[in-house]
């Protein structure tokens, strides 16, 4: 009678198991992401969060970190920074009650800024995914991490594209009046400096504006051989429709801020043949079939230009508390600063401020509606 009741009791532990989805998991630990969720960078931040629920999808069915199921939950920062100074409190807040290891974000380098200044004093690590001014790791953070490049990368490449590939020598700098514009702006300057070209003009163009006729009557009159935008998809999309309308056929390249569908296909046909640099490269280029369709079955959606992003810095997180086997703050930045990890978007390993010491940027064209990337050749 005791083998019949040891072995139903065994059928039952299997199929509790089972009924589960995988291994008994100690507890719940929780990864916040903060990035614009909703209004008009929508489609960037619900991109990167995809990715990170996607990459913590794939560690729980494994076991979970340190035997631990890992809870993201999505802040929506509405690309504000006053917003992002509220959620920054939240996440503090979140810590008295939570078992709070890190934030994911922010996705803009301004209310990244903003969200520093608390998260900062927190025994946390914070992994952005795609902010990219270089002042940022500049402050000392210990705790701060990148897996994109910085502007201090992007410009010069950008330059070199231009003057060196296509051999453009008149460009006019049009930039977005707000942290990220005005910052790749200073290092696009100094960047073609290197290559004996001054600008033809810089221009200062009101962020998700609805029109930018002024700038565009400037650089109509100026008659530039390209125009490099420093911007966001939302300027992006509602500039290069008005130059082309206005008859500017010179090259445009955009920054990463445009590397997102909606830039595509806000800009209608004019977006046929411009070019857009990148920070981190394409789902499209890294990721196999596999994974979008791991991807497609928990988002319920395609992924989208950055959802990479969002999975490598999950990626990067477990790896940081693997090596440290503990989720104390400090000793997880420490992990990570000692880290070297083949990561979907190529080898992560960091500097003193938390940048990657090996920084790619990637050129696409847009042709027949899709990025195809240029440079480097895939």
């Amino acid at each position: 009678m005791s083998r019949i009741l040891s072995l139903l009791s065994l059928v039952s532990i299997l199929f509790g198991l089972a009924a589960c989805g995988g291994p008994s998991l100690k507890g719940d630990v929780t990864v916040y992401v903060a990035a614009p969720l909703s209004g008009w960078q929508a489609e960037g931040g619900q991109t990167v969060a995809g990715g990170v629920r996607l990459a913590a999808e794939q560690i729980n069915r494994k076991g979970g970190l340190l035997g631990y199921r890992v809870k993201v939950v999505a802040l929506d920062d509405e690309a504000d920074s006053d917003v992002a100074a509220e959620v920054a409190q939240d996440v503090a807040a979140g810590i008295q009650s939570e078992h709070v290891v890190a934030v994911i974000g922010h996705y803009n380098s301004d209310q990244t800024a903003t969200g520093l200044e608390v998260y900062k004093d927190l025994p946390i690590v914070v992994i952005t995914p795609t902010a990219t001014d270089p002042s940022l790791s500049a402050q000392g953070y210990r705790n701060f991490f990148r897996v994109n490049a910085t502007d201090a990368a992007q410009a010069p490449a950008d330059a070199e594209f231009l003057v060196k590939d296509l051999g453009l020598k008149r460009i006019a700098i049009v930039y977005a009046n707000n942290g990220y514009g005005r910052g790749l702006r200073q290092e696009m300057v100094r960047a073609l400096q290197t290559h004996g070209v001054s600008p033809a003009a810089e221009i200062e163009i009101v962020e998700a504006a609805n029109t930018h006729k002024a700038a565009v009557d400037q650089i109509v009159a100026l008659r530039p051989d390209a125009i490099f935008l420093a911007g966001y998809e939302t300027e992006g999309y509602v500039i290069l429709p008005e130059l082309r309308e206005a008859g500017v056929t010179a090259p445009f390249l955009a920054s990463d801020g445009c590397f997102l569908y909606e830039f595509v296909d806000g800009s209608g046909p004019a977006a046929e043949g411009a070019y857009v640099s990148g920070v981190t490269p394409d789902s499209r280029a890294v990721a196999d079939d596999a994974w979008w369709k791991d991807y497609q079955e928990v988002e319920k959606r395609n992924p989208g230009t950055y959802s990479v992003a969002g999975y490598a810095a999950m990626s990067v997180l477990a790896q940081g508390i693997e090596h440290a086997k503990t989720f104390d703050g400090p000793q997880v930045a420490q992990a990570l600063h000692e880290l070297n990890y083949a990561s979907l978007i190529g080898p992560v390993a960091y500097d003193d401020k938390g940048d990657l010491k090996q920084q790619s940027i990637y050129i696409f064209q847009v042709q027949d509606g899709k990025f195809v990337q240029i440079k480097p050749k895939p």
